[in-house]
């Protein structure tokens, strides 16, 4: 965030713990990323373990992740039709002048 605000472009923030994506957005966010589920997923948290979500379809990786937000990878920076994890924040100024 600090080096979003730095740049100084408007920026809008989704917390989407607060505010969970829809099926679409996340199909939407996923092609914008260029991703298929298993690579949003944060495999660390403990709903994936307790899930037993390894080895699962990427269906269902998607709606666990519609049904446990906590899930999907975060910060996620969008400009325009592309996105790309917000780690490290390095690479997000590298993208973004590439982008922009």
């Amino acid at each position: 965030m600090a080096l979003l605000q730095q740049l100084g472009d408007p920026i809008e923030t989704i917390y989407y713990l607060e505010h969970p994506p829809q099926r679409n957005e996340l199909e939407e966010l996923l092609l914008k990323l260029g991703m298929r589920p298993s690579a949003l997923i944060r495999q660390g948290e403990a709903i994936y373990q307790e899930l037993s979500l390894a080895g699962r379809s990427e269906d269902d990786l998607l709606q666990a992740m519609l049904d446990h937000p906590i899930l999907i990878e975060r910060p996620v920076v969008v400009v325009g039709q592309r996105a790309i994890i917000g780690r490290p924040p390095e690479s997000v100024r590298d993208w973004l002048s590439r982008v922009s």
